[in-house]
């Protein structure tokens, strides 16, 4: 089954590079792609390492209050990204998050905009690499390294094909093939432990009440949650900083509505993905809440057991599910993280092609020079991502590992973004200012937090902290900087800042926009109130 699923991975990438013409076709599938191709793409390219495996690993980890990552760390944010962001973003025809710095804020913050995503987006890709190589070397005996070749290989060839695009319509067949594999084993792994109630009974022995609760024990001053935070930290460092910083300044996610044909398209691909992220916990979560019950301790690496709660999800496989269903789990967790990887590196090669080489190395050179270097930039990322992923095995738990990425660079250009939207005096160097110091922020804090573990109860915590600080930083120091230098003239910023000029989010629809179900405003709304229903059984 995974040599058929390779053969397909490749067959798509042999036909998409027929539709390869010019570089906006590699990197933005020439702005032609269906809302609802966009929005399953823009959801399985979240469903990479960090959501299966790191997910499993919160579940095993933190119990049911992993459930924040979903309702409060996920949801919301694609909503306002739907919402409000991409009329920004779709308006003014940018090719990338990173130029949408430059067109608001100028030169300087723009190169360091897209240094730190270029940087964070190969240590990502590693993350997505080791995560593929400890699915194969525990299901096929493959050493750690062989593995990670082998996976990285496969990627490459397919992006390096055909582009966005491949990476696109793979990422669309392997959001079926995720659910096919994880689903049976949501099903027999919960039929092990007695269903619901069985599972409740086995945690409640081996880790405590507060696993089944999601706000128990949140209370300020009287903390005794798993994630090691109260309410407000989670609320503003999860499902504000950390969450909006992601969904909504993450190239990676957000190129697959840039790749939209039109604005309503552009606008409901978030919207679209929120659906299917809010039912995602149930084959993730559960999965993993399951593994921390029956193998108890020895995820925590009790006993010399040489597992941690990495391990949550091929060990339940490798316990639970029959050789025929085994293929279908193990090639769905495979397709889950070369999604995840290959969205990384196709956005990478976009921001470098075009934010870098082409701004400031090699401008007005004709476009096969662009298309070409996109496709050799494309084998760089994989190689440093080969190198990141060893980087990545250090890391008992590698959701905490890529919260800590995000706290650096996600938290801060979140904090630039949502000012300059909002406050047309923000300037330039009051940007470039606020960004540097709001990475050097949670990156002190971090630090500290390895040299006295005491400071927060929990690295979670840490990330949480660590990115409210970091977006506090961008808020102050911009807003000191901006009272203190020239902002740009009033007419430079139409369609870039909140109220100044008008962007036509009706002028490229067609007539089939208009039916009441694709309304955005009425997707967003039902996804914000299935959120709050689904937090209910689990107050």
């Amino acid at each position: 089954m995974i040599i058929i699923y390779f053969g397909v991975v490749i067959g798509i990438g042999f036909t998409a590079r027929r539709r390869v013409k010019t570089s906006m076709d590699f990197f933005l599938s020439g702005r032609s792609m269906p809302a609802w191709i966009t929005g399953l793409a823009f959801v399985s390219a979240n469903l990479g390492a960090t959501e299966i495996i790191g997910m499993a690993a919160n579940g095993a980890q933190l119990g049911i209050t992993t459930l924040h990552y979903y309702l409060v760390g996920a949801v919301p944010a694609m909503v306002f990204l739907g919402l409000v962001m991409m009329p920004f973003y779709y308006g003014s025809k940018v090719r990338s998050v990173p130029e949408f710095m430059l067109r608001r804020f100028g030169k300087s913050p723009h190169i360091v905009n897209s240094i730190a995503f270029s940087v964070s987006n190969v240590l990502i890709a590693g993350i997505n690499l080791y995560a593929m190589a400890i699915v194969i070397e525990a299901m096929l005996g493959w050493p750690e390294w062989v593995a990670i070749i082998v996976s990285a290989g496969f990627v490459l060839a397919y992006i390096t094909l055909g582009g966005l695009s491949s990476a696109i319509y793979n990422e669309v067949m392997q959001f079926f093939v995720i659910i096919a594999g994880l689903v049976p084993l949501t099903i027999v792994g919960l039929h092990r432990v007695g269903g619901w109630g069985g599972l409740t009974k086995a945690v409640e022995q081996t880790s405590g009440v507060q696993h089944l609760s999601t706000w128990v024990g949140t209370g300020i001053g009287d903390v005794t949650n798993p994630i090691g935070a109260n309410w407000l930290a989670i609320v503003l460092g999860l499902g504000f900083v950390l969450s909006f910083g992601y969904w909504t300044t993450n190239f990676t996610e957000v190129q697959r509505a840039f790749s939209a044909k039109n604005m309503s398209a552009a606008r409901r691909t978030p919207l679209i993905a929120a659906f299917p992220k809010l039912f995602i916990p149930f084959i993730v979560v559960i999965p993993g809440m399951i593994a921390g019950a029956v193998l108890g301790n020895q995820l925590a690496g009790a006993n010399n057991s040489g597992l941690d709660y990495n391990d949550a999800i091929p060990k339940l496989i490798q316990m639970y599910l029959p050789s025929g269903v085994l293929g279908v789990a193990v090639t769905g967790l495979l397709a889950s993280f070369m999604a995840g990887m290959a969205a990384n590196v196709s956005s990478f090669n976009t921001v470098f092609t075009y934010d870098i080489w082409q701004r400031y190395i090699r401008p007005k050179m004709p476009d096969s020079h662009y298309l070409h270097i996109g496709r050799m930039v494309t084998i760089i990322g994989v190689l440093v991502g080969i190198g990141t992923a060893f980087l990545a095995a250090q890391a008992q738990n590698i959701m905490t590992y890529m919260q800590t990425l995000f706290s650096f660079f996600n938290a801060p250009l979140f904090g630039v973004f949502i000012l300059g939207l909002l406050w047309k005096r923000m300037t330039t160097p009051a940007a470039l200012v606020g960004y540097l110091l709001g990475i050097i922020a949670p990156t002190i804090v971090w630090i500290a937090y390895l040299l006295n573990p005491d400071l927060f109860a929990t690295a979670t915590a840490e990330t949480l902290y660590g990115a409210i600080i970091s977006f506090g930083t961008v808020i102050v120091f911009g807003v000191l900087v901006s009272l203190v230098t020239k902002p740009k003239p009033e007419k430079e910023l139409s369609g870039l800042v909140y109220g100044i000029g008008k962007i036509d989010i009706h002028g490229d629809a067609v007539a089939t926009d208009t039916k009441w179900y694709r309304s955005p405003a009425l997707l967003g709304t039902v996804a914000l109130v299935l959120c709050v229903a689904l937090y209910l059984p689990f107050l």
